[in-house]
């Protein structure tokens, strides 16, 4: 997570303008869509905040148990709404995900931070694995979105699938970024 810094930056980037459409998708009249939509903000913000460059912040020792409790809220939250179906399982892989890379820099000395060697190797290998399929999935899954052309009003920022996709899909490239640092 704490990787190179030019690197480092773009994921912060990403991840923090990723979070803020979510933070405008949850204006939409579908409740449905809000709910999805605060627990994608909480995680791109909360990777945004993970991926800072240790050069330029080293995270104090007290925040990896912060994120541990609030992306184990957030993955029971989950686990929760996953009754209903939809999306929320991979809210809870992807709350699950954050949990562990919090656990691995809280217990890695600071000075090996995004120089690999933490974690376990077969659940890191799993989560790259769930992660890379995503990605695959959710890019197929945009391209036909994208390509249909207009019918009916405009959707609101709020209401547009293609662009919630396209947060999705780049969430799940952030968090395999972050997860090949470990």
């Amino acid at each position: 997570m704490h990787g190179p810094g030019s690197s480092g930056w773009l994921l912060v980037a990403l991840c923090a303008a990723t979070g803020a459409y979510c933070l405008l998708r949850m204006r939409s009249s579908v409740e449905e869509q809000r709910h999805a939509a605060g627990g994608e903000a909480v995680m791109g913000f909360g990777m945004a905040a993970m991926a800072v460059p240790a050069a330029v912040f080293t995270p104090p020792s007290w925040s990896w148990p912060v994120y541990v409790v609030v992306f184990g809220a957030t993955g029971l939250r989950s686990l929760w709404a996953a009754r209903a179906g939809g999306h929320h399982l991979h809210h809870l892989v992807g709350a699950a995900a954050m949990v562990y890379m919090a656990v691995v820099m809280a217990s890695a000395p600071a000075h090996a931070h995004g120089h690999g060697g933490s974690g376990v190797p077969l659940l890191t290998g799993a989560l790259l694995l769930y992660f890379t399929g995503y990605v695959l999935l959710t890019g197929v899954r945009l391209i036909p979105v994208a390509a249909v052309a207009g019918g009916g009003p405009p959707a609101g920022w709020g209401d547009r699938p293609e662009l919630a996709r396209a947060c999705r899909l780049s969430m799940g490239i952030a968090m395999l970024a972050m997860l090949l640092t470990l």
